[in-house]
């Protein structure tokens, strides 16, 4: 139990450490970095790196569904929280 507390302190301790990656700026970022959505205190935000080998085209079908996922899980709680009150 005390070895199973001890690596998720030290796993979330390492969560916030700072990386020692160099960035690169590429054109493909800077076109990344103009979509809608890129806010100035993060900017373009892609913490699994699915946006290195995508082109403008797949990355446009990303936001798309990461808009279209949103609205549908919007509805889900909606209804969710409909169905609990009707009860």
């Amino acid at each position: 139990m005390k070895l199973a507390i001890l690596s998720v302190l030290a796993g979330s301790a390492i969560a916030f450490a700072p990386s020692s990656m160099k960035t690169s700026s590429t054109a493909l970022k800077v076109a990344a970095e103009d979509l809608a959505g890129a806010l100035p205190p993060v900017g373009f935000f892609d913490p699994l790196g699915f946006a290195e080998k995508a082109d403008e085209n797949t990355l446009k079908r990303y936001r798309e569904a990461e808009l279209t996922h949103g609205r549908v899980s919007m509805l889900a709680v909606l209804g969710f929280l409909v169905g609990e009150k009707v009860e």
